[in-house]
């Protein structure tokens, strides 16, 4: 039997907002059946989002007043709590239709165990820590000594579809994690696989999640025709 088919689409980066609207577009023709299963890879400039769990005092800014953030803060329908997302981050969007393939523990862990099995191609050792979603880095050989999250992740299904998904630290400026309570986690470390190994290829990372997320949910991974456009629509809000 043949593997049902994901199509993947590059789209560079994407304003947040127009990334969630389209992720519902998308969800609405796959759970029709008018476009197969889909992997949205892309990034976003600088953003926080606060997930259906979280709340506005894990950002440590005063947002309404007039010296409010610089960096814009959504309250947005995915599970967990808050994350930042910014250029030098993977994100990555599976928008599958998930009905005859399982419920959402078990799609939650396939995506955590996609998101090892890349930092391995590496050399670097994810981890998962009991009780929390998303992958850490591992600390030093000692069970006491420190991991840092390295990749968050966050879903919405809708009716047998899913939406939002992961975000991989690769080349990324750590420094707007300090003004939030990552995944609601304090004193929650954070890093980047740039900063574990001193360099890092976003492409070749993305390439490898791909096949990953393939190898574990048992897609047929196939680059998309028409680029961005056969997603975004003829005139893309795509930031450059």
């Amino acid at each position: 039997m043949s593997k049902p088919v994901c199509t993947v689409h590059h789209l560079g980066a994407v304003e947040f907002l127009r990334a969630w609207d389209l992720q519902r577009a998308v969800a609405d023709q796959v759970r029709a059946g008018s476009r197969p299963n889909t992997l949205l890879l892309l990034e976003h400039p600088p953003v926080y989002t606060i997930g259906r769990t979280g709340s506005r005092e894990q950002v440590l800014l005063d947002c309404d007043g007039p010296g409010g953030p610089a960096i814009p803060v959504h309250e947005v329908d995915r599970g967990g709590q808050v994350t930042y997302h910014g250029p030098g981050q993977l994100v990555a969007y599976p928008i599958l239709d998930l009905r005859r393939w399982g419920g959402p523990l078990k799609y939650v862990r396939t995506l955590e165990q996609a998101i090892i099995a890349t930092l391995g191609d590496f050399g670097v050792q994810g981890v998962l820590v009991e009780g929390l979603t998303g992958v850490w880095a591992a600390g030093g050989p000692g069970p006491d000594q420190p991991r840092s999250k390295i990749a968050s992740i966050g879903v919405k299904i809708s009716r047998g579809v899913c939406y939002h998904g992961l975000a991989l630290n690769i080349t990324i400026d750590l420094g707007p994690y300090e003004h939030i309570v990552p995944c609601g986690i304090v004193d929650c470390g954070t890093t980047s696989m740039q900063d574990l190994l001193g360099a890092a290829d976003p492409e070749l990372v993305a390439y490898s999640l791909t096949y990953h997320l393939g190898r574990e949910m048992g897609f047929s991974m196939r680059a998309a025709e028409g680029g961005a456009e056969a997603v975004l629509g003829p005139t893309p809000t795509a930031v450059s």
